[in-house]
């Protein structure tokens, strides 16, 4: 971008940029656009004085850099940029995820719930460990039947779900996490046995159509 142009013009009027999934981006990227605003923009103030909202969790993916080691990750993250000094740092404190459709008798145990994933993601259960930890499960979060766990695990997720796979609200306030996409597959499968009639698969098109 030059001084002048559409775009230019464009940021010249802009009040906020909001950037999603930060933690998830390589620090250059950011450094980039400060390079960029600055010059654009005709500043020497971080951004070119341009207010900029990061939204991420840096518990979660760090930038994929290939064949490097774990403090080179660390290095290309946004915390090891020069911009990073410059930020104010706002944390969520409540999950929203897990407050939604719940009862209010079901108050402090989601709180509970909420706290020991906070844990687990800040490092503090297990002992001090670099990274790799073994994570003692309470007995309440469990499924014990070995025999046939999927079930158990639908009926507590989807209960009495022939009656109510109908209804519009059933499945937003519903969903099982999985660590790998076998195990979607898995449970996807082992979930469709229990609907009426025929499976149907539809496939998307990666082309385009010539007509």
């Amino acid at each position: 971008m030059d001084p002048g142009t559409d775009e230019a013009q464009l940021l010249e009027k802009t009040k906020l940029i909001i950037w999603d999934e930060a933690s998830m981006a390589h620090k250059h990227g950011f450094q980039a656009l400060d390079k960029s605003l600055k010059d654009v923009l005709s500043s020497n103030f971080l951004f070119g004085g341009k207010f900029v909202v990061f939204g991420g969790d840096f518990r979660q993916i760090l930038p994929v850099v290939q064949k490097v080691t774990r403090l080179d990750i660390v290095n290309a993250s946004l915390c090891s940029s020069y911009i990073w000094s410059e930020c104010n740092v706002l944390r969520l404190t409540k999950n929203l995820r897990l407050t939604i459709g719940r009862q209010q008798c079901d108050v402090e145990e989601t709180k509970l719930f909420a706290k020991r994933l906070l844990d687990i993601g800040e490092g503090n259960v297990g002992g001090p460990n670099d990274g790799v930890a073994m994570i003692d499960i309470p007995d309440d979060l469990l499924i014990k039947d070995s025999v046939d766990p999927l079930s158990k695990l639908f009926d507590f997720v989807y209960p009495d779900i022939l009656h109510n796979y109908k209804k519009q609200h059933y499945f937003q306030d519903r969903a099982i996490f999985a660590p790998t996409n076998e195990i979607v597959d898995e449970i996807n499968d082992s979930l469709l046995k229990f609907f009426p009639g025929d499976e149907v698969e539809y496939l998307s098109s990666d082309t385009i159509c010539s007509s």
